[in-house]
């Protein structure tokens, strides 16, 4: 019952936020309109993050206990989401883009404290601690993730699912050790069905569409990793340690292995592996003949149980190494699907 009263009002906040924004939105040329890689009908509203932001940056205000590691967090989404309301409009540089990026990691690291000592047992027989090195590795974890989450929205629903994937994950193992950052999870997730309702028309096609934008996927990115950073740490923001680092991977598996395997292939292109292109997981099932209903449900499902393999692993203390060599197998046979998805949907049909 504790939890009703949080959740209701983070949905409701950000649902008469999408009301509200709708024709601020148009007036201001806040809006996506369809290219050559974009193939929706009309300008769309790109408010989907903003109102996220609205609903969680409130409710979090009343519902969690201040101090100052949560005003830094809060500092942070808000600076991420400026950046991607900004990247909507106006298209900014990759340069600037991960520039911003870099800062708000720094004022996770230095200004909460809040960065990975260790790798945990992933080798076997020792604890790979981090030292220093752990510093570099937040950074580049911060980065990847938030150009992860940005990368995969690419389809009506599917970062908003991935994302309900990630952020029921942590809160499961979160509020299993009794932290005080399990409602941040708990935010989201009603924020995130606010906005899905009018991302995918349902229960009521009425509902004008609207889409995330990069100061949503942004805005996901950034807080997945923070509370992935703090969850993988012991005593930092909990407890206790919520759970082990490989366990990390297996929580946001789908946007960490495309956004890898997208750019090794487009690096083996020899083009920028921040270009936009059509070759991601989704685009690619659409070619195969899924629709996007399809590809949503089957991208999710897959989502879910390799998420649910990792919480599972956690839960029953399965060794650290023999998960980090499950996941990399995982990938290997990710990227090798991909590279050959042709030749295998080809088989398949025969």
């Amino acid at each position: 019952m504790e939890y009703i009263i949080p959740l209701l009002s983070t949905f409701l906040i950000s649902f008469f936020a999408i009301k509200l924004m709708k024709p601020i939105a148009v007036k201001t040329g806040l809006v996506d309109t369809p290219n050559v890689r974009k193939k929706h009908v009309g300008s769309i509203p790109l408010i989907g993050g903003i109102s996220i932001f609205i609903g969680v940056f409130f409710t979090a205000l009343f519902f969690i206990e201040p101090n100052d590691a949560l005003k830094i967090y809060l500092s942070s989404i808000a600076m991420i989401l400026i950046l991607g309301v900004f990247d909507d409009m106006y298209d900014l540089s990759v340069k600037l883009r991960i520039g911003v990026q870099i800062l708000v990691a720094s004022l996770m690291i230095f200004g909460a404290d809040f960065y990975l000592h260790s790798f945990g047992s992933v080798l076997g027989f020792f604890e790979l601690e981090l030292g220093y090195l752990g510093v570099v590795i937040t950074i580049l974890a911060v980065i990847g993730s938030i150009n992860a989450f940005n990368m995969v929205d690419g389809i009506d629903g599917l970062a908003g699912m991935l994302s309900l994937v990630s952020f029921s994950s942590l809160l499961f193992l979160l509020w299993r050790v009794e932290s005080s950052w399990h409602l941040v999870p708990l935010l989201f997730i009603a924020a995130l069905l606010a906005y899905l309702i009018f991302n995918l028309g349902w229960p009521s096609k009425s509902l004008t569409k609207i889409f995330m934008g990069d100061a949503g996927s942004m805005l996901i990115g950034l807080t997945v990793v923070w509370l992935l950073v703090i969850g993988a740490t012991p005593n930092l923001g909990a407890h206790t340690q919520a759970f082990r680092p490989v366990t990390a991977l297996y929580l946001i598996a789908i946007p960490l292995m495309d956004m890898a395997a997208i750019m090794y292939r487009r690096i083996k292109k020899g083009v920028s592996p921040f270009k936009p292109d059509r070759e991601h997981l989704h685009h690619i099932f659409e070619r195969a003949g899924y629709n996007r209903k399809q590809t949503l449900v089957i991208i999710t499902s897959f989502a879910s149980l390799i998420a649910m393999i990792g919480c599972i692993s956690e839960l029953y203390l399965v060794p650290e190494w023999i998960m980090f060599v499950g996941f990399i197998v995982l990938f290997l046979t990710y990227n090798y699907a991909l590279m050959h998805v042709w030749k295998i949907l080809t088989f398949i049909r025969r």
